[in-house]
């Protein structure tokens, strides 16, 4: 008996679908249905999902019911799982358009999140970050082979959609452009290129997240992305042997014995492509940094209630408040490129004696001066690759000077000596910002940190991760007390000296008295953000203007523009910037020609490489900005 019982309307209930799939549909859609494709595909959130047997149900109007039958993964692998109850199935606007609006499906046997590592912004952590197909790992291969002509090819059709989407524009790259990378994207999965697929998939999650208006979602993030979408397509598509544009699949993870590893702290996980859940970081006892994560398919809620949270690890229960203060001796463990840890059934865990942060493998976190841990991490760091810096674990010892909103500002302790463990901060240190990592508010990270603002002079130690896209930042995920020092944080025997940003929630009773000097001591100054009063804002507006407006948009700003784009970037000595933002305007106002001199669309390659070529330039100028601001003082 099939129940067609409307449940909550939300597309979110719909499964996910793989990317061939859909791009078939739209293909055999006739062209005369691709005008009316988008708008159907926007009716679809105000459309009743039902229940039926081993799948869903869509009423999308009279004798027209799409029914959609995943598979045991949980997604719609087959054509053959979507049907629809009218005359023209399967070449039919209602199963195309719910077919678009089903979320896209990760390659692997079940959809995954992009990540459980949990990258700094949390909305695509998620976002933040597919699986780590870095240099690293793509480099441990040891080959340097040129790509074969197949990987070629299908490289040049992830170009050639990627170049037709940037062309268009947020608002023209609808259900049929996205199709388009679709396709390329499953081509480029036939073609084992695990990158450029990852990449392509994550764009068409941008688009619809822009166009949706999904809260969360930033432009900047799109732009990146699609960077490093047509970066990738690009150098494989002219035969560039390097094997860091291959990438790697996921889930390998590979046998790694007997492994003893201490909690560093829990993070929760909220995902703007509807995933949640937690992540516990982890450190072994050989120095490498690992993560137990227990990220699903949920909401808000999901991450909160994840805090005291059981998870499987292989035969054990493993509790994430308690694995975050203490330890495990792992058996049977497997290990993926990004220090996963995997969940096997031949894993066999035991409880051991958790560590504190001044002994054993912890106090590796906080050996280094900050200068000298951020220029390292951002040295070894390859802007075109999504596996971006700053997600590995930072600590430091600050004390706090004061708020800016939701901001903490705090100065670097000097070292540590024998004249007394409240040391001073560091007379040519720069302030650092310490940003929530998740402001949503179900979770404690503001709060934390309001508390923290409220005592000037407060000593912390913190552990958090590198902010790789704004001068002098730290997003902080747990803080403890200095050691030794009298005016730092009290907290309860039992969370072991660290609180858990995320889930912990300090009270006043943890802080320690108030400090008259401290408060009645003049503010810092902050200083000017180096990466936000560059004259670099002009090349980055254009570049996002290109993602968000398209080709037209960026001709009409250059020409309103005129010589006020590159003049004050030339007079400020960003003469490169100028020269590769002056080709970018210049080529989105160029027109195509025919024989007879008509006007024809014009070359999408060109304003692409364009488009690139100012991408990576203000990646690299802002890098080098960043940098500066941990080495150089602020001002004031």
């Amino acid at each position: 008996m099939t129940d067609r019982t409307a449940i909550a309307v939300d597309t979110d209930r719909l499964p996910p679908v793989l990317p061939g799939v859909t791009a078939a549909a739209v293909a055999a859609l006739p062209p005369r249905l691709h005008k009316r494709l988008d708008a159907t595909v926007e009716r679809m959130a105000g459309v009743p999902v039902g229940r039926v047997d081993g799948g869903v149900s869509v009423d999308c109007g009279p004798e027209a019911l799409v029914t959609l039958t995943p598979g045991p993964t949980g997604a719609v692998t087959d054509p053959d799982q979507a049907r629809c109850s009218c005359l023209l199935t399967p070449r039919c606007l209602h199963r195309t358009a719910v077919l678009v609006a089903c979320p896209v499906a990760d390659r692997g046997t079940h959809p995954e999140p992009a990540s459980t590592t949990a990258g700094p912004s949390s909305s695509d952590s998620a976002g933040a970050a597919t699986g780590r197909t870095g240099r690293t790992a793509g480099a441990a291969t040891g080959r340097n082979t040129a790509p074969t002509k197949a990987q070629r090819a299908a490289a040049e059709a992830v170009w050639r959609a990627a170049a037709a989407v940037l062309a268009a524009g947020v608002p023209a790259a609808g259900a049929v452009p996205q199709a388009e990378l679709l396709r390329a994207a499953h081509g480029a999965r036939l073609a084992a290129l695990p990158r450029a697929e990852s990449a392509a998939l994550r764009v068409v999650r941008g688009l619809r997240a822009h166009r949706e208006r999904q809260t969360g979602h930033r432009l900047a993030e799109l732009v990146e992305v699609l960077h490093d979408l047509l970066y990738v397509a690009g150098r494989l598509a002219a035969g560039d042997p390097d094997p860091a544009l291959v990438g790697v699949l996921r889930r390998a993870y590979q046998p790694d014995g007997t492994l003893d590893v201490y909690g560093v702290c829990r993070e929760p996980v909220i995902s703007a492509t509807g995933y949640a859940g937690v992540v516990t970081h982890l450190v072994a006892a050989d120095g490498r940094r690992l993560s137990f994560g227990d990220v699903k398919p949920g909401g808000p809620d999901r991450a909160r209630d994840c805090a005291r949270a059981v998870t499987e690890m292989g035969a054990v229960a493993v509790n994430h408040a308690v694995l975050s203060r203490g330890g495990l001796r792992i058996t049977g463990t497997t290990v993926a490129p990004d220090g996963r840890l995997g969940a096997g059934k031949g894993v066999r865990a035991t409880p051991i004696p958790g560590t504190d942060w001044s002994t054993g493998p912890l106090a590796d976190l906080f050996a280094r001066p900050l200068a000298e841990v951020v220029t390292a991490q951002l040295a070894a760091d390859d802007p075109a690759d999504p596996a971006r810096a700053g997600t590995a674990l930072i600590g430091c010892d600050l004390m706090v000077v004061g708020a800016v909103g939701d901001q903490v500002l705090a100065r670097e302790l000097a070292p540590a000596t024998d004249a007394g463990p409240d040391r001073a901060p560091l007379p040519d240190g720069p302030v650092i910002r310490l940003v929530p990592v998740n402001s949503h508010p179900v979770l404690a990270h503001v709060a934390n940190l309001r508390r923290l603002a409220s005592r000037p002079g407060l000593r912390i130690r913190v552990v958090g991760r590198l902010d790789p896209d704004r001068a002098s930042t730290l997003h902080p995920l747990v803080v403890g007390p200095v050691p030794g020092a009298a005016g730092t944080l009290r907290l309860p025997a039992d969370w072991h000296g660290r609180a858990d940003l995320g889930y912990d929630e300090i009270q006043g009773g943890h802080l320690p008295p108030r400090d008259p000097a401290a408060a009645t001591e003049p503010g810092f100054a902050v200083g000017a953000d180096a990466v936000a009063e560059s004259p670099l804002w002009r090349v980055r507006r254009l570049v996002e203007l290109a993602v968000s407006g398209g080709r037209r948009a960026v001709a009409e700003a250059a020409r309103d523009a005129g010589a006020g784009l590159a003049g004050p970037l030339r007079r400020a000595g960003f003469t490169t910037a100028a020269v590769v933002a002056t080709a970018l305007a210049d080529e989105s106002d160029r027109c195509g020609r025919d024989v007879f001199g008509r006007r024809t669309d014009p070359d999408p390659d060109r304003y692409a490489w364009a488009w690139l070529a100012a991408t990576a330039h203000l990646a690299a100028a802002e890098r080098e900005l960043i940098r500066s601001s941990w080495t150089v003082p602020s001002a004031g």
